[in-house]
């Protein structure tokens, strides 16, 4: 009788992980229940920027712990692609689950720092945060659905190279409709200057995932 390797790889700790989203979101819902009701209704009503978009700061605390949730959700996610794609790394790699995590959050808020910084050069900082805000709470929506994907494929549905492209695709297309939408709504201020709109769209917004892109593959 041949034996084969079985390789099992325990995902106990995503749970705890999953858990602590939850209870964050449950904290979120209970001190500010009418913020988190707006923010749930993104995608079907504006209602949400134009209450909370002009006067907020983007270190609110409902926008902090949803922010959390997307890093160890989309960690979380990555992970698992990991886990389909090249698990071998994964048996080599104790604190790869970290190392994306750390990798994800240092992403963002360089770039964040960045776009502040271009913000306040140009005198725009009032613009870039508002766009920043949309930003930052588009995709904390998408850590939601992040979050739902994440327990269907660990508890319903293994994940599989398909599914996980399929759902990646589509959370990239939300992304990208979001980015889209925030472009429409200011597209007077950005066709009236349009050379410093192309150069940030071209080295903060593109040439990111570029870099991204080429230090992973």
């Amino acid at each position: 009788m041949d034996f084969s390797e079985r390789l099992i790889i325990s995902t106990d700790w995503a749970a705890y992980l999953l858990i602590a989203c939850f209870v964050l979101f449950a904290l979120s819902k209970y001190f500010y229940p009418k913020r988190f009701h707006e923010f749930l209704l993104l995608p079907i009503t504006n209602q949400y920027f134009f209450v909370h978009g002009k006067d907020d700061e983007l270190n609110h605390p409902f926008n902090m712990m949803l922010f959390v949730v997307q890093i160890i959700c989309v960690s979380i996610f990555v992970f698992l692609l990991f886990k389909v794609y090249n698990p071998s790394e994964i048996q080599k790699n104790e604190w790869l689950f970290l190392q994306i995590c750390t990798a994800y959050s240092v992403f963002i808020l360089i770039k964040f720092s960045m776009e502040k910084i271009v913000a306040n050069i140009f005198s725009m900082d009032e613009l870039i945060n508002n766009y920043l805000y949309q930003k930052l709470s588009y995709r904390n929506f998408l850590g939601v659905l992040f979050f739902l994907g994440n327990l269907f494929f660990l508890y319903v549905y293994p994940p599989t190279r398909i599914t996980l492209v399929i759902f990646g695709g589509f959370a990239l297309a939300l992304n990208a409709i979001a980015l889209l939408y925030s472009y429409k709504k200011n597209g007077k201020l950005i066709f009236s200057n349009f050379f410093y709109f192309i150069l940030y769209l071209c080295t903060l917004e593109i040439a990111p995932y570029i870099i991204l892109y080429k230090t992973f593959f």
